[in-house]
């Protein structure tokens, strides 16, 4: 098959993955808001950066060095799988003691019980994680979206079970354990490739070498990116962080989804053209621009309709909520453009670098939180976004030095895009003024479609050329069929 069929086809399946995962678990999440109280959507918010942070930290950045490494044999594979075992175990004890410390630091008692059972998932994920390290590598996404799907489906409706028994926050931890489970459980029965009893400290030092500088990096951005969390559950409330949270899933559902599916089918893609610098470029550009054109209409309309889609989604106790989540909206649009830049480093195996850049940007981040938190909450999220715009200019500029694509070449190709977002906030504000008086559906429903419209038809109209770019590709993808 080809590079460009592996690639449309690998985009079909991760998209049906991503976005029929995504879809029940969002479907899954406005039920249990309505079930849930903000103050325990909070405390699961307390201790994701503990849970981020040891799942970074038990994989090493071994299996992205498999994905990116070619001639790999079963020492490899097992090696990394032990490695990821016995991370796991050790990233479990140590959260299981430091737990009670936890619980002092956000003065919530609950949180003791709760960290010490949902660090379990460590464990059930490193199980399966060369298992799908694997499918990844070999671009058999449409398998591993037979695997995830029913382990999403059958883990929330546990969930639900649990939240409608008045489990509270007790439901979200058992859906994340049932669905740890059964995803490894899954990637087993389907996987051809089993450990043996081999571990090759040689195979070990080659993707140490490489993963653990992608993991330090990982570790940085994982604390950083939930600083906020920690810094409101600290000083403000466990409601303000459960809204926080919120606002920053709902946020990252189109934001996310459509770069994490996509990315997974692009790393290991750019890894097969990373010597062809002209074809790394072109390829590179047309995702960037595909992907922003397709997630700023979206993000901006939720933005714009932030009241009404909040007040639909999860109720009047929701509320709060609006004005974080416009806000964060902002910020959301440059994550795609972060994200890529980064994965050119990865794959040109610039970890070294890539690490570097990490605690450069997180020392800045400090910096801007420290100036921010004295001016309130809301300034807190302000200084999130001049972070965000800074880190775009430092991550364009290395990334584009080993593409030969400058940042300045970069924000000129994707300045268009953002030019769309004017006339279509216009246009979303008179609505909105118009709307007010009519039930929340036809508020969302009209003025959704109005945004749309007005920014896909000026795209038209000026013969955008991403427009072309997305029609060549579904005809590829029809003649590929």
């Amino acid at each position: 098959m080809s590079l460009k069929k592996q690639a449309i086809s690998g985009m079909i399946w991760t998209y049906s993955q991503q976005f029929g995962s995504q879809l029940i678990t969002f479907v899954v999440s406005l039920v249990l808001t309505r079930l849930i109280l903000p103050e325990e959507f909070g405390l699961i918010g307390m201790i994701a950066i503990f849970m981020g942070i040891g799942t970074a930290l038990f994989d090493g950045g071994l299996t992205s060095s498999l994905i990116r490494s070619k001639d790999l044999n079963q020492d490899d594979y097992s090696t990394v799988f032990y490695f990821n075992f016995a991370g796991s175990v050790i990233m479990y004890l140590i959260l299981f003691f430091i737990a009670p410390l936890i619980a002092k630091f956000y003065h919530q008692p609950a949180l003791i019980k709760l960290t010490r059972v949902y660090g379990i998932t460590f464990i059930l994920a490193a199980f399966g994680a060369v298992q799908n390290t694997i499918l990844t590598s070999e671009l058999k996404f449409k398998k591993q979206a037979m695997i995830s799907l029913p382990a999403i489906i059958i883990s929330s409706s546990v969930g639900l079970w649990m939240a409608y028994y008045d489990y509270g926050v007790w439901s979200l931890v058992g859906t994340a354990l049932i669905n740890a489970l059964l995803t490894s459980l899954f990637l087993w029965f389907s996987s051809s490739w089993y450990p043996t009893i081999t571990f090759s400290k040689e195979k070990f030092r080659k993707h140490f070498h490489y993963g653990y500088k992608l993991t330090l990096s990982s570790v940085l951005d994982i604390i950083f990116t939930n600083i906020y969390q920690i810094v409101i559950g600290r000083f403000y409330s466990a409601a303000q962080v459960g809204y926080y949270t919120r606002a920053n899933t709902l946020m990252m559902l189109p934001v996310g989804n459509v770069s994490a599916a996509l990315n997974r089918v692009v790393f290991p893609l750019f890894a097969q053209v990373q010597n062809d610098i002209p074809r790394f470029k072109k390829a590179y550009k047309q995702i960037m621009q595909m992907v922003l054109f397709i997630i700023t209409p979206v993000i901006v309309i939720m933005a714009f309709l932030a009241e009404p889609l909040i007040l639909f989604l999860f109720g009047q106790n929701w509320l709060p909520v609006v004005p974080i989540f416009q806000i964060i909206c902002f910020t959301g649009i440059l994550y795609p453009i972060h994200l890529y830049n980064l994965l050119v480093l990865q794959v040109k195996g610039r970890s070294d670098l890539f690490l570097k850049l990490e605690v450069a940007k997180k020392i800045l981040l400090s910096v801007i939180l420290a100036i921010s938190f004295f001016f309130g909450f809301y300034a807190l999220l302000w200084g999130q976004l001049i972070f965000s715009i800074v880190a775009l200019i430092i991550n364009t500029h290395f990334a584009g030095n080993m593409l030969m694509y400058k940042t300045s070449e970069q924000l000129k190709d994707i300045f268009p895009i953002f030019l769309l977002i004017i006339p279509m906030g216009s246009i979303l504000l008179i609505f909105n003024y118009l709307l007010t008086e009519y039930n929340l559906l036809i508020q969302l429903f009209v003025g959704a479609s109005a945004g749309a419209i007005s920014y896909f038809g000026i795209a038209w109209l000026f013969k955008f050329e991403t427009i072309n770019d997305i029609k060549n590709l579904i005809k590829k993808n029809d003649t590929s069929n």
